[in-house]
């Protein structure tokens, strides 16, 4: 298991530092194309994800990555897009995704370590809702033989893998400005999105290889929140069903070591995988900003922006349960092999974004930061 958390830690901690970087926000992608209409964070989002397609198939074709679908994605349902709606809304209140949260928590950014927080809790809260939730018909798969658009259609994928790539080179390159206007003049040190976008397929593809499966991180949350309460109440944490199901059984390429694992509170396979992740991207985007002499504990905001970002966390944690997964999981993982999982949540995601950009300017950043402000400000915890 430990060439598995050395693994795990390393690419966490590249993520993060490429992440600080260019400040590499997902939310900033949706949020900005709806308040603002700016699309280049989102142009860069589309590179990341057709670069790690394209990654992805060649991997799988030359026997580098030997499963797919991977471990953990299953067949879609309803619940797809209710969480992804879910979590479009948390993110843009929280101002960063789940691992957004992370790398502006490890530069100094106190609305970061309140998101973080409400993450927890609202994965606790997903533990006690978890039977009831399960119950419900809109949770049961449409087809649970069917796990990717190309199965669903029957079609060869490199058909779609086309169309990507075709629809990238035109949104991404032709809606450049002439190069004239388009250059760009970055602090020293920093980097492009697009620059970043293409690091980052390189380490998802790297975490599917040695992992088996795409980075994601929101099941570490729900693990921090068992933990939590079995040093309070352990005979609840042994009698809640959520925290005691084990949803991960697969063996990792890297080793060959057998992972099993769920949201209680053991070290487990999802623990080894995890884990080192949330402290890589932290402890990476505090490095990169130490280097660059721009680490600092950021002023405390106004408590209107602390009540939303806690209020985002625990939306966005109960999102990324009901779906499952999480933006990282299912736009940098998901994505790219087509599962339809993660086409749902990408169809939840962007009303869900829009309808939490109404929800900031509206009563989180009204009277506390001019309209011509919000975006740097909140994407700046």
């Amino acid at each position: 298991m430990w060439p598995v958390v050395l693994i795990t830690l390393i690419l966490g901690i590249l993520s993060g530092f490429v992440m600080h970087r260019a400040d590499f926000c997902m939310t900033g992608a949706f949020r900005d194309l709806f308040l603002f209409r700016h699309v280049k964070m989102l142009q860069a989002l589309l590179l990341l994800v057709t670069a790690t397609a394209l990654a992805s198939y060649l991997g799988r074709r030359y026997g580098f990555i030997t499963d797919s679908p991977y471990p953990l994605f299953g067949a879609a349902a309803p619940t797809n897009v209710i969480g992804g709606i879910l979590f479009g809304i948390g993110m843009v209140l929280c101002g960063s995704c789940v691992v957004g949260t992370l790398y502006r928590l490890g530069a100094g950014s106190k609305l970061a370590a309140v998101a973080l927080f409400g993450l927890i809790c609202g994965s606790a809260l997903y533990a006690e809702i978890h039977p009831w939730w399960k119950s419900l018909v809109v949770t049961k798969p449409w087809r649970a033989d069917i796990i990717t658009l190309p199965q669903a259609l029957h079609l060869p994928e490199e058909i779609f893998l086309v169309l990507l790539t075709a629809a990238t080179c035109t949104i991404v390159y032709r809606r450049k400005a002439p190069a004239s206007t388009a250059r760009t003049f970055l602090p020293a040190g920093h980097m492009t999105p697009y620059q970043a976008a293409l690091l980052l397929a390189l380490i998802g593809i790297v975490s599917v290889m040695a992992t088996g499966m795409p980075l994601g991180i929101t099941t570490a949350y729900a693990k921090v929140a068992a933990q939590v309460e079995y040093l309070l109440w352990p005979a609840h944490v042994e009698a809640t069903a959520f925290f005691q199901a084990l949803p991960l059984d697969y063996v990792a390429p890297l080793g060959k070591v057998h992972l099993s694992g769920g949201a209680g509170p053991a070290f487990d396979g999802i623990a080894a995988i995890q884990y080192p992740l949330l402290i890589g991207i932290t402890g990476g985007a505090a490095f990169s900003a130490l280097l660059l002499n721009e680490w600092r504990l950021t002023p405390w905001p106004p408590r209107r922006q602390l009540l939303g970002a806690f209020i985002g966390g625990i939306i966005m944690a109960l999102g990324s349960r009901i779906t499952p997964g999480c933006n990282i999981w299912h736009l940098w993982g998901g994505l790219p092999i087509f599962a339809l999982q993660s086409l749902l949540f990408l169809v939840g995601l962007l009303p869900g974004a829009w309808l939490g950009g109404l929800l900031l300017t509206r009563f989180v950043l009204t009277a506390t930061v001019p309209m011509k402000g919000v975006a740097h400000e909140h994407s700046n915890l």
